[in-house]
């Protein structure tokens, strides 16, 4: 089954299984659709709050408020972009919307050009179930590791990484959630993926 595609600055959601045509079907009044995109996007979206606050309580709250604005403007969706950069892009506005209530309203970006593979960094984190338990010692370490690092990343680099890795963005994605330039997204995931790479290279050489 094809995915929805652009067409005149609109995507197509003949395909009724789009997270696009789910969305249009709920603000027609199908809750069910919203059900499947709630269970398609909780996780990404409870992950990229609760890894940009480091607090569970204030994650939950962001979170219902996010699934509520979403809710609350459906009859005003419009399919003009994938749904995933519509839906986070409620997060980082909520977010910022947070950080502002709290007095962190002011974003850091010190912006690098060293190559890099953000994903790379946390593919070694999961490990089988049926693994050693050594391994899963070494793994659960490097999520310990990696959640520090991020946590001191400046917050638009670390929002950059995650609008890719939990959210699937692409550049222009993030740069539209954002509102910063492709070339600056693309110079803050790279200044990330260095500062991640130098946190986690420890274990990754043992």
């Amino acid at each position: 089954m094809r995915g929805p595609t652009l067409a005149g600055g609109t995507l197509d959601t003949a395909t009724d299984d789009s997270d696009e045509a789910l969305m249009l079907a709920y603000a027609a009044g199908d809750a069910a659709s919203f059900d499947r995109l709630y269970a398609r996007h909780k996780g990404g979206v409870y992950r990229y709050l609760l890894r940009h606050c480091r607090d569970a309580g204030i994650a939950d709250e962001l979170f219902q408020d996010v699934w509520m604005n979403a809710i609350r403007v459906r009859a005003s969706y419009a399919p003009t972009a994938r749904f995933t950069t519509w839906l986070y892009t409620l997060a980082h506005h909520r977010l910022v919307d947070h950080w502002r209530a709290t007095g962190h309203a002011r974003l850091v970006s010190i912006d690098d050009d060293d190559d890099g593979d953000t994903r790379a960094i946390v593919e070694s984190i999961a490990a089988s179930p049926l693994a050693e338990p050594e391994t899963r010692a070494a793994a659960a370490e490097l999520g310990v590791r990696l959640t520090r690092a991020l946590a001191a990343l400046p917050p638009e680099q670390r929002d950059a990484f995650l609008l890719q890795y939990e959210g699937g963005l692409s550049l222009a994605e993030i740069a539209r959630v954002t509102g910063a330039g492709t070339e600056t997204v693309k110079s803050r995931l790279r200044y990330a993926t260095t500062k991640l790479r130098s946190a986690l290279r420890p274990l990754r050489d043992t």
